[in-house]
């Protein structure tokens, strides 16, 4: 994906200015719009970077696509596969280098090629000789034929034949290592055409030759070894294409830059198409070839003539006659150099692939990684290109533009459970472990906890159950069996946004392949084009009309336009984070070996049975002021005993807590042995979890001494369930055995924990806090009107049991509601039907008359 615009700009620098400059204007004009439309400072902050990051990722992986694509196909011809192209159309310093790329891999496809013909044509020249010469040696073993002086010349032709591939080829290696220097000095022509014409006639050729120089005592400067060797292979290239009896003509001349050298003969000649491919190493020509030769005397040819920096190429015939006429230019001084460049008549590839002609998305393939992203995650975050996914894109999208319509300006009830549930819909369906016993059990009963904003008014509880469902949420889509999976993947929701940018890329590419669902959306946005125009159109022109369609279109004024565009986006983000999530979930188990356990046993049993001590010595205080009563406790703290209590509640619970922490740690440190090391640690850890549940106790009896002394709180409420969760995982630390080894132990932790607040927000909470408070005044003629004013309406049947005289104390400020269907909840609506059969609550003035009597404060 790549930017028209951006293309033409020639450089990186100037395009990643622009790219701030769009990325910053974007962010404030959306935080401008954002403000004006009066949205929540925390959740314009989000949308603002989401939409920032998304117009940056937009812009930025045009200009970065061709280094992935240079990298996939680096890594493709790492694997001998040199057919990747890069899609080149910028215009900057990147396009250049990804021309560049493309040239390269031509050249190294060429050379790969030629690598693979080399291999199969050496074969090939060396078994024919080698096969004939090995037939004759046979045949004279074997006493087939007698060892005469034709059989032996015919084996010794072969064994030549061999000798002079093989330095034809060493010649070869020596030009193409850049070890054939040449030695110059000055060669007289005619000689040299006549010693190489008699080496010819002495080879057998049944052919003619006819050499003709001009000046008759032509001398140039030449290493005269080299020339000779390009001449001798000129005639044996021309004796062996020739007719029996053929002529083969020489002729040699100077000429304004140097001199000519040209050999014609007689034979059927070279099309025009071939003249080029004769000049490569075993580039004979079945059709034109008279048998016998290498295919290397020509490509030897053209090299001599590069190391004297000439050049040699087919020339059309004589007119009116036919065969191959080769002709050589070469200079009068030879530009002596080691190095020599590759011959403009030598093709770099046979059927070379033109850059334009390569898809974009044949350079990348979709199993490629990120590389950016990799740098980034690393190995906890592998993107093994997961594919586009265009409709859970689309979907996510759906829900959260659910959310901007039935969200804004309702309370939780009925609209949110049904955007939770297609939230979650949409994430289970996308979810890689959607089979998993684990994450299907974490899905229901994360659409349990998601049913609290229904059953429950108070706030507190549905927002501690709706956290709980995402962290249960998190967890099962990474299928995490241990707390570090549960915490990154935690940590890996927000990360998803980042993450799954290059996934968001891939799917938006998809829509392409959508097919009939592309057509389906395409016709949705039409007709809901359709009817908004018309809809508006006939509001405008019909007042019942206008009713008609305020009943079920949203209001959608500015500010709510506003406000309803940043929750869609919002929403919809965080769904398509979590979409991702349950797609490519990352590697949350931890990868590290196992602990290494201490080498004494001191080391790990010291401190533990330090602890049991201080453990041990804290129960004896306690039953101290069990058994010494509260006058033993007021003489020797000068506390009541409530004071007491209360005093040391939440160190208890810390205590606790840290209890788990060093049982897991010694149990890790312990050596993984037998006999008395292991009676030693569940000795002292079991006795350490023995004293831990007693310290539960103790912390939830003094938790309900103060709530009888000072009244029942939501707080208090709370801090006894957690209590109570952290004594079950005492119990599950004794179950599991030590050492802690048991894999069920750290998800029903977390199913335990969850389980326990739906089971609060079952109770009802706020109506047993108040139920509890009103006995405690039926009991002490003591309560908080004030506290029990600020209930949630769950509390509302409850307190409507009060006596006509103080009814009003609590139930002052509930007053029914006007929820319409999407905020159906089934705690504001039992209170509605209490609070519309209690006189005197809604005019107010029974809070006047607390204040009158003193009640309000006490």
């Amino acid at each position: 994906m790549s930017s028209p615009l951006l293309d033409q700009v020639t450089s990186v620098k100037v395009k990643l200015g622009l790219l701030v400059a769009a990325s910053v204007t974007v962010a404030s004009v959306v935080a401008a719009i954002g403000a004006g439309g009066g949205v929540p400072f925390w959740l314009s902050v989000p949308v603002t970077v989401a939409l920032a990051l998304g117009v940056t990722q937009l812009l930025a992986v045009g200009m970065t696509s061709p280094l992935r694509e240079m990298t996939a196909a680096a890594r493709r011809m790492a694997r001998g596969d040199y057919s990747g192209r890069v899609t080149a159309t910028s215009s900057d310093e990147v396009g250049e280098l990804a021309r560049a790329f493309n040239r390269m891999a031509e050249e190294l496809a060429a050379v790969d090629r030629q690598r693979r013909e080399l291999v199969a044509n050496v074969s090939h020249e060396l078994r024919t000789p080698l096969a004939a010469l090995c037939a004759v040696l046979e045949n004279l073993v074997d006493g087939v034929a007698e060892p005469d002086p034709g059989t032996l010349r015919t084996a010794l032709a072969q064994a030549e034949r061999l000798a002079a591939l093989a330095g034809d080829l060493l010649d070869l290696a020596r030009v193409d290592a850049g070890k054939a220097p040449l030695s110059t000095t000055r060669v007289p022509v005619p000689e040299l055409l006549e010693r190489a014409v008699a080496e010819a006639r002495v080879a057998g050729r049944e052919v003619r030759y006819d050499v003709r120089v001009t000046p008759p005592g032509l001398t140039v400067a030449a290493d005269p070894a080299r020339l000779h060797q390009l001449v001798a292979n000129l005639l044996d290239n021309a004796s062996r294409h020739s007719p029996a009896n053929g002529l083969v003509r020489i002729t040699a001349h100077d000429t304004a830059t140097g001199w000519r050298l040209e050999v014609a003969d007689e034979g059927p000649g070279i099309p025009a198409p071939d003249r080029d491919h004769v000049f490569e190493r075993f580039g004979t020509l079945s059709e034109a070839d008279g048998g016998g030769g290498t295919g290397l005397g020509l490509a030897i040819a053209r090299w001599v003539t590069d190391l004297h920096g000439g050049s040699i190429h087919v020339v059309e015939p004589d007119p009116g006659a036919s065969g191959a006429r080769i002709r050589v230019e070469l200079p009068q001084e030879p530009r002596q150099h080691t190095d020599v460049p590759r011959s403009p008549q030598e093709p770099v590839m046979t059927n070379p692939v033109p850059t334009s002609a390569v898809p974009a998305h044949a350079a990348t393939p979709s199993t490629e990684p990120e590389p950016a992203m990799d740098a980034l995650f690393g190995r906890f975050w592998p993107d093994a290109g997961v594919p586009g996914n265009a409709r859970a894109v689309l979907y996510s999208l759906g829900v959260g533009l659910l959310a901007g319509v039935v969200l804004p300006f309702r309370d939780l009830g009925l609209g949110t459970f049904a955007v939770l549930m297609a939230a979650g819909g949409v994430t289970l369906a996308s979810s890689a472990h959607r089979r998993s016993p684990f994450t299907l059990a974490c899905a229901a009963l994360c659409a349990l906890l998601a049913a609290t904003v229904v059953v429950r008014d108070a706030d507190w509880i549905v927002v501690l159950c709706l956290l709980a469902g995402g962290a249960v949420c998190v967890a099962g889509l990474v299928n995490g069996r241990t707390l570090p999976a549960f915490v990154l993947a935690g940590i890996a929701w927000p990360l998803a946004g980042l993450r799954g940018l290059p996934w968001l890329a891939r799917s938006a590419r998809a829509t392409t392949g959508l097919g009939s669902s592309a057509a389906a959306l395409r016709t949705a946005i039409w007709s809901l084009l359709g009817v908004v125009v018309f809809g508006l159109l006939f509001a405008s022109a019909d007042a019942v009309f206008a009713e008609w369609a305020g009943a079920v279109v949203p209001d959608l004024r500015l500010d709510s336009f506003v406000l309803r565009a940043f929750l869609t986006v919002a929403v919809g983000g965080v769904v398509l984070a979590a979409t991702y999530l349950a797609l490519n979930p990352p590697v949350v188990e931890p990868t590290a070996g196992p602990p290494r356990p201490v080498a004494h046993r001191y080391e790990w049993l010291a401190p533990v049975l330090l602890v049991d001590g201080v453990f041990l010595v804290f129960l004896a205080a306690q039953a101290t002021v069990i058994f010494g009563g509260h006058d033993y406790l007021e003489r020797t703290t000068g506390l009541t005993y409530a004071e007491y209590v209360h005093q040391g509640f939440g160190q208890l619970t810390v205590a606790t807590a840290l209890t788990l922490l060093v049982v897991w740690a010694a149990a890790r440190k312990a050596p993984r042995a037998t006999g008395a090391d292991r009676v030693w640690l569940r000795g002292s850890l079991g006795l350490l979890c023995v004293l831990t549940l007693v310290v539960v106790v103790s912390a939830l009896y003094r938790m309900h001494v103060y709530q009888e002394a000072y009244g029942f709180t939501r707080l208090r409420l709370l801090v006894d369930v957690f209590e109570s969760w952290l004594g079950l995982l005492v119990l599950g630390v004794l179950a599991a055995g030590l050492p802690l080894r048991a894999a069920w132990l750290p998800r029903t932790a977390l199913l335990s924990g969850a389980g326990l607040l739906l089971a609060l927000a079952a109770v009802n909470p706020d109506a047993w806090i108040a139920q509890h408070n009103l006995d405690r005044y039926d009991a002490t003629g003591k309560v908080d009107w004030s506290y029990l004013q600020g209930l949630s309406a769950d509390a509302v049947p409850v307190l409507a049991s009060l006596p006509d005289d103080v009814v009003g104390c609590a139930l002052a400020g509930h007053e029914p509601g006007t929820d319409d269907w999407l905020e159906l909840n089934l705690g504001r609506h039992r209170a509605e039907t209490v609070m519309r059969g209690v006189s005197g609550v809604e005019s107010g003035q029974s809070e006047k008359r607390c204040f009158e009597a003193g009640l309000l404060g006490r």
